[in-house]
């Protein structure tokens, strides 16, 4: 049983929907919470926003904010998170609650900020938080820790 079918429960426990919008996870994220049997119960879909601009067309991230801070902020990852709810509608009814990550998996960083830097986007009803990590080793296991470190925050914010 994987990590996320705690999360998946208590959405499902709830009655709320999901969406998922992944920057540097880059589809991992959702991978990982459809290996649950029955995410379908729950999950609406996803938007890999790999590029910035995306962040703003597709997902409603405001263009100043990132013009002034870059796509790697606490609050592109809020902005990221509602946008989805509304990006993944069903029948005209977008997701309860919204996730996202936005980070730097490496080599490199673009704009200066350490690698290993992530942010984590949760939106619900109730509830909005962003949660920030910085997290070592290579490019695989900065994606994996982000990946583990969503589906923590999820079932964190769910259980408040």
């Amino acid at each position: 049983m994987t990590g996320a079918a705690p999360a998946l429960a208590e959405l499902q426990r709830r009655g709320w929907t999901l969406g998922v919008a992944e920057s540097l996870t880059g589809g991992a994220l959702c991978a990982e919470l459809v290996s649950v049997p029955g995410a379908s119960a729950v999950l609406f879909g996803a938007v890999v926003a790999y590029a910035t601009p995306v962040k703003e067309s597709l997902l409603g991230v405001d263009a100043d904010l990132l013009a002034a801070h870059g796509p790697v902020h606490p609050l592109v990852a809020t902005q990221m998170a509602d946008g989805v709810r509304r990006a993944v509608s069903v029948a005209g009814r977008p997701a309860d609650v919204g996730m996202s990550t936005t980070g730097i998996a490496g080599p490199d960083s673009p704009d200066g900020q350490p690698v290993g830097t992530v942010h984590i986007g949760i939106v619900t009803p109730t509830a909005s938080r962003t949660a920030a990590f910085h997290f070592a080793g290579d490019r695989a296991s900065i994606r994996r820790q982000t990946v583990d470190a969503a589906i923590g925050q999820l079932l964190d914010t769910l259980q408040e």
